[in-house]
């Protein structure tokens, strides 16, 4: 089977979790850049990483990289590329997005532009035709210029794969799926071990791991661009990845997962995005504030998302809620915290200094995931 390079997308500050993931699945990483790791793998490892990984953003199979300062050059590079070996006759092809950082050539629309007329030149030439009509299988193609180095990229994936499809309903400013899952795996949480998320919103955090707890892989329910693909990945690959997936989920596991949320609608959109997810008896919510923070047993998590204070009136609460996290934090025996704020004041508030201070951008917003271990266990009696 042919071995492809793939570009694995994730959030900035987080490519170390997406590299070990890689790694863990099979996968040889070749390259870890600023908000991407790159790995090699078959049409196997397209399905399954899709399906399995759960800290990228999407997986992207290369297609070549060339140099262009001018659109003249932007243009031949493009023809240049081996399209034919992986668009048909009938496929739908575009340039779905152009991202540009330290290049001469910064227009995302003209980029676009020039790579689609570039691309219907080439296969003009190879299929012998003047018309594409473009009925057939999505073909979206992503392009990254850095330094003028052109990356051509088709998305495998479509829909981002934060979207796991259980979370229908949303909290107003809810944490992607894939940044919630990749923050719990930055700790030392483990399925056996206590966890509770005293701002739960939608419950994304308690969600993500329930399912690392039952081993339930992300994109297991999910579909994928490249499932339409058949020339170049059988179908046989992805139900064969999907029945690995099922194969793999633990059904007989008891856990200690609680979010807590201060508003009874959230409490009920967490459950009911629990239950799409599959994991609704592994989780327990209910409407609580933060202030009712307790647990009788030792060595819990705290993994939580509090409000930043994006309004003015929330922001003059923050010095009191986050003194109260900390205060409730305090009471507990031997328990760690981990917390994601772009609150600037997080540990004056809290009355703590962190361990480690990790920044992750959450979209365009810096943000500080705040990370207080307590001891471990086995140090430990009683």
């Amino acid at each position: 089977m042919k071995t492809y390079e793939l570009i694995a997308p994730c959030h900035f500050g987080l490519e170390a979790v997406l590299k070990r993931e890689i790694i863990d699945i099979g996968y040889d990483v070749t390259l870890v850049e600023d908000g991407r790791v790159t790995f090699t793998g078959d049409a196997e490892a397209i399905c399954r990483a899709n399906i399995f990984l759960r800290s990228a953003e999407r997986i992207l199979l290369k297609v070549g990289s060339f140099m262009a300062t001018t659109y003249e050059e932007l243009f031949q590079g493009t023809k240049a590329l081996p399209l034919d070996e992986f668009i048909p006759a009938d496929g739908r092809f575009w340039v779905t997005k152009a991202a540009s950082v330290k290049s001469r050539l910064f227009s995302p629309s003209d980029i676009q532009s020039v790579m689609k007329k570039a691309m219907v030149e080439k296969l003009k030439e190879v299929y012998h035709t003047e018309w594409f009509e473009e009925n057939g299988a999505a073909f979206p193609f992503r392009v990254f210029l850095l330094k003028d180095q052109v990356t051509v990229a088709l998305d495998t994936t479509g829909d981002s794969l934060h979207k796991r499809g259980y979370r229908k309903l949303t909290a107003k400013a809810p944490i992607a799926e894939n940044l919630a899952a990749s923050l719990i795996m930055l700790t030392p949480w483990k399925g056996d071990r206590i966890l509770v998320d005293p701002f739960c919103g939608s419950g994304t955090f308690p969600i993500e791991a329930a399912m690392m707890a039952a081993n339930i892989a992300p994109g297991w329910k999910r579909d994928f661009t490249a499932m339409g693909w058949t020339h170049l990945i059988p179908g046989e690959e992805w139900k064969y990845a999907r029945e690995e997936a099922g194969d793999g989920i633990i059904t007989d596991i008891k856990t200690d997962i609680q979010g807590y949320d201060i508003d009874d609608k959230m409490v009920e959109i967490s459950r009911e995005n629990a239950r799409l997810a599959g994991v609704d008896h592994l989780i327990h919510f209910q409407r609580r504030g933060v202030d009712q923070l307790s647990h009788n047993k030792k060595y819990g998590f705290i993994i939580t998302n509090p409000p930043y204070g994006e309004r003015l009136e929330e922001k003059e609460k923050l010095p009191s809620l986050y003194r109260t996290i900390g205060e409730r934090f305090k009471a507990l025996d031997c328990w760690s915290l981990y917390l994601i704020t772009a609150y600037e004041q997080a540990e004056e508030a809290l009355g703590l200094k962190a361990a480690k201070n990790r920044k992750i951008y959450n979209g365009m917003m810096k943000t500080y995931f705040y990370q207080f271990p307590g001891p471990k266990p086995a140090l430990h009696k009683g």
